[in-house]
């Protein structure tokens, strides 16, 4: 194709990048400050660092213009909750005392003090700390950060644009705050926002922005009237406004829809929108509407949330159609570059033909200043990479590794009978009451138990060949045995062996099952200081041989308490990697249910009577609109159920989910039809309990009790008050008691007291039913 010069220079611009840095040198930094190995000096000179690098490659790879204030230590959320003063109550003293430790205190907890809770950024694994407001909040603007961070960026004679929450999408996303009624609207404090974005984007003009963006995502969701009455109103109003940069609204994930023609309409400079997938239809949404007349739009056609190589051609010719509704058009990534690793280059373990197809945030860089040159200058001044990329499209297309006729036929062959257990939930209940002899309010925990430094280190002595198999295997049964032998002296009734042996509960799978690709430097932020590296699901699945059977029969033969298998279910092994796309998810999600069918049968005929099949992604991977979500929720259920139903009646299935929004997928839960379900509701005081009452849900569950991302310790009467709190929910014979989520991330003396705590606290409200207190 030939694509003729535009008539106005586009820029090349990105929403947000990677904040941890080429070797995770921000973690660091902040663990090393929360350990008092290092100072607050040492982590901000750090953080400067880091973003000066960033700012300094992005402009180097052809970025215009640079985003600002998209770094942070934790969460862009709570830094926003920080601009404009909404600091709840309990945290106020700490963040007075010292801003920096108070802002950990809000993301983490102390002992003295609960953290905010945590949960699911829409539909990525990314997890924000919701701002608690009320009708008694009051907002006051600190844009230290902001403008501090755009100094930065400017004085190393960079062009810069501030990246904010928009104000809409900042009440939307919060909740009402501890003792407030919980049908308490938060965008009813939208005029009493106003104001604030109002001063902050005024201190921005004064420190040099020439744009800010306001992000608005939210409104990429199916939004009421009201809620679009308040979005016209907020940029009537910030529109108008004499004081201020120029502004420039943003949305990704998804369409538009409704909200195309409010923001179209506006008073603001500009709109960017994602032009990627089902995002797509905003083009003639856009159309419609008539278009921008006047206006910049900041086209999204390079996907910010997978890793391959965008077509080119196809971005040409969806930016030569744009080009005719805009007064200008500019080039980015569909959302912020936070969601892929920094740099596929760095990679030396992956086929360089494969490598070829693979676009991290550095590479996707490089695509969007190719394509804003395309159209400012016409294809012919990008002819070298155009070739380039033809052949990495057509070297992917013919591969075999991606087809396995094998899987294809297998995957056709499956039948509705194949995703039901044969028996009703009533009569395994029964038959699996007998076989496990458990107590009311059984305890348990998630599966996964502390990575230890030794533990890691024995991981990288396998690696580098300082140890051989032999002595790893070794390390890893003494860690089980130690795991096993405290849970028996601690008193939980279903034991797990603690996954010492896995690496992540994604990637353990991912390395084991053929048609993935493992990383080594491809990390990504989930929350705070946690990073992860999603594996690439490039090809056909299969499960070679058993991945788990050996360690969960070697933790069995050192107990007679049950214990659990545990396995990462096909919704969340794909969610939680970067999936292909060049065929539709549920097809893939059968592929790898299959592969795990395999595993939980395997488990079953060794001996292993509780089976996990965690999915903690299902409802994150929930579309955003519900027109698309019977789709995904019919091939996401099944998949569970091709999973677990080939097992006895008298084996008992369990699954986890944690840090999501449960109540609108309270019937899919329902759908997957396990026995028993465990989620996180310690930060959110036991909603998930009365959400699962409100629906009639007729199986066991256990509504976390512990509080697993934060460092305090909960004492037994805490723990029992929450139990008390379930136990207005769902009855005791169904009622289980364990933490949130999985151990792995906490250190040994805090999970030995709180799971001591838990114990207790079951033991003391048993008596309580016993004696008919509770």
């Amino acid at each position: 194709m030939t694509t003729k010069p535009a008539a106005a220079a586009a820029r090349a611009t990105v929403y947000g990048y990677p904040r941890q840095g080429p070797n995770r040198e921000l973690k660091k930094a902040i663990e090393g400050y929360w350990q008092g190995r290092t100072s607050a000096d040492d982590l901000r000179e750090t953080a400067a660092g880091l973003r000066r690098s960033n700012w300094q490659r992005l402009a180097e790879s052809g970025i215009h213009e640079v985003p600002t204030g998209d770094f942070s230590y934790y969460d862009h959320v709570l830094d926003t909750s920080v601009m404009v003063g909404a600091v709840p109550e309990r945290h106020r003293k700490a963040v007075e005392t010292d801003a920096l430790d108070g802002y950990f205190a809000m993301a983490r907890g102390t002992q003295e003090l609960a953290p905010l809770e945590m949960t699911k950024w829409f539909d990525t694994n990314y997890h924000y700390l919701v701002p608690e407001l009320g009708p008694d909040t009051e907002f006051a603007a600190d844009s230290t950060q902001q403008t501090g961070q755009l100094k930065e960026a400017i004085a190393l004679g960079l062009a810069a644009r501030p990246v904010l929450v928009g104000p809409v999408t900042y009440l939307l996303l919060a909740k009402p705050a501890p003792g407030v009624a919980a049908d308490f609207e938060p965008l009813t404090l939208l005029d009493r926002l106003l104001p604030v974005y109002a001063e902050v984007l005024a201190d921005l003009r004064a420190a040099g922005a020439e744009w800010v963006q306001l992000d608005e995502p939210a409104l990429v969701q199916d939004r009421t009237p009201a809620d679009l009455n308040a979005a016209a109103r907020a940029y009537r109003e910030l529109g108008s406004l004499t004081d201020r940069p120029k502004l420039l609204v943003a949305s990704y994930f998804d369409r538009l829809g409704d909200a195309l023609p409010v923001l179209a309409k506006a008073p603001v400079e500009g709109l960017a929108l994602d032009f990627t997938g089902a995002a797509a239809a905003n083009i003639g949404a856009l159309a419609a509407v008539g278009g921008l007349p006047g206006k910049r739009l900041v086209a999204g056609v390079v996907d910010g949330r997978n890793i391959w190589v965008n077509d080119l051609e196809k971005s040409l010719t969806t930016l030569g159609t744009l080009l005719g509704l805009a007064d200008r058009v500019d080039v980015s990534a569909s959302c912020s570059l936070l969601h892929v690793p920094l740099d596929a280059s760095a990679e030396r373990d992956i086929d360089p033909q494969i490598l070829r197809w693979l676009a991290f945030a550095r590479q996707k860089t490089a695509e969007i200043a190719t394509l804003a040159r395309g159209i400012t200058q016409g294809t012919g001044a990008i002819t070298a990479e155009l070739a380039v990329n033809r052949a990495a499209l057509a070297s992917r297309a013919d591969s075999a590794i991606t087809r396995d006729p094998a899987v294809r036929a297998r995957t056709a062959a499956v039948t509705d009978a194949d995703a039901h257990r044969p028996q009703p939930y009533s009569e395994r209940a029964v038959a699996q009451r007998a076989h496990l002899g458990l107590p009311l309010l059984p305890t348990t925990t998630i599966g996964s138990f502390p990575q230890t430094a030794e533990l890691r280190t024995a991981r990288a002595d396998l690696r580098n060949r300082r140890i051989d198999a032999a002595g790893y295997e070794e390390r890893v049964k003494a860690e089980i045995q130690h795991v096993i032998a405290f849970q028996e002296k601690t008193g939980l009734d279903v034991l797990v062996h603690g996954e010492p042996e896995r690496n992540d509960m994604v990637q353990y799978f991912a390395e084991r099952l053929t048609g993935y690709l493992a990383t080594q430097q491809g990390w990504v932020q989930s929350y705070g200081t946690r990073y992860v590296r999603p594996p690439i699901l490039a090809g056909d699945i299969s499960r070679p041989e058993p991945m788990t059977v050996r360690w969960t029969t070697y933790a069995q033969s050192l107990t007679g308490r049950p214990v659990k298998g545990m396995l990462t279910g096909p919704v969340t092994m794909l969610a939680w990697s970067f999936v292909r796309d060049d065929q539709p998810l549920g097809d893939t999600a059968r592929q790898v249910a299959l592969a795990l069918r395999d595993e939980v049968n395997d488990l079953e005929t060794a001996g292993t009577s509780v089976i996990q099949v965690d999915e903690p992604a299902l409802r994150e991977t929930l579309p955003l609109r519900a027109a698309d979500r019977p789709a995904y929720l019919d091939w996401a259920t099944e998949s569970f159920r091709l999973t677990t139903s080939g097992v006895r009646p008298d084996t008992q299935i369990h699954t986890h989910m944690c840090y999501a929004e449960f109540g609108d997928i309270v019937q899919a839960i329902d759908d997957l039809d396990a026995d028993v379900i465990s989620l996180e509701a310690a930060r959110s005081h036991m909603q998930v309990a009365r959400e699962l009452a409100e629906h009639g849900y007729p199986r066991e569950a256990g509504p976390g009790v512990y509080d697993i991302h934060s460092p305090r310790v909960p004492s037994a009467e805490e723990a029992a008050a929450l139990l008390r709190k379930g136990l207005e929910a769902i009855p005791a014979e169904r009622l289980w008691v364990n933490p949130d989520c999985g151990l792995k991330t906490r250190g040994w003396p805090e999970t030995r007291t709180s799971l001591e705590n838990l114990v207790t606290a079951a033991r003391a409200v048993r008596s309580e039913l016993a004696t008919g207190g509770a």
